[in-house]
């Protein structure tokens, strides 16, 4: 296992987790360490895999507290990897390279995970199944793909779900804007 072959977002899940383990006073680094440090980080794909399968991050969040509350605890000891989290990191990278992946990312460790029964109520089927509406035929060819999977979530707002939701404000005296926008969008051979 090399950690350069690590993403930008993975590797600080692994920083994440080892700096829970240290936290809690854990002696060993294991795989519940590391799934809680990846439902924590900011912007990764694996909030919209759990979104996609309908896992609240706030009750897998708990779940995993009241798992590693029954960690054993030895403050002062020096904090290695356990035998679990060196065979979940080893089954990331072949999951990476069966995905024919250059580096090895958050959703990769997430399936390794599953496929060891560490993400409760989900399997390794299932997460690859969302992946592909998440990532679609994207491959992870640098260290940061999470930033390319759903720009358009991203970047832009859904004006449909906002106004479903009764969000928006109400467009008052302006109906010639209206008329001329509904033109430019309806027009079909020139740029919108």
């Amino acid at each position: 296992m090399r950690i350069e072959k690590f993403t930008t977002k993975a590797q600080e899940a692994l920083t994440g987790a080892q700096d829970l383990a240290r936290q809690k006073e854990n002696p060993e680094i294991t795989p519940l360490h590391l799934l809680r440090a990846l439902v924590d980080r900011e912007q990764t794909t694996i909030h919209a895999l759990l979104d996609k399968l309908g896992i609240s991050e706030a009750d897998l969040a708990a779940q995993l507290d009241q798992q590693l509350a029954k960690l054993p605890n030895s403050a002062g000891t020096q904090i290695g990897a356990s035998r679990a989290m060196l065979d979940v990191l080893d089954a990331a990278q072949k999951q990476a390279d069966r995905l024919k992946d250059e580096y090895v990312s958050t959703e990769h460790i997430l399936i390794a995970l599953a496929e060891r029964n560490h993400v409760p109520g989900v399997s390794a089927d299932k997460i690859m199944e969302v992946l592909k509406d998440v990532r679609g035929n994207q491959r992870v060819t640098d260290q940061n793909p999470e930033d390319k999977y759903q720009a358009l979530e991203k970047y832009g707002k859904d004006l449909v779900a906002l106004a479903k939701l009764g969000r928006l404000d109400p467009v008052i005296g302006r109906d010639e804007e209206i008329r001329r926008t509904m033109q430019v969008l309806s027009r079909r051979t020139k740029n919108n």
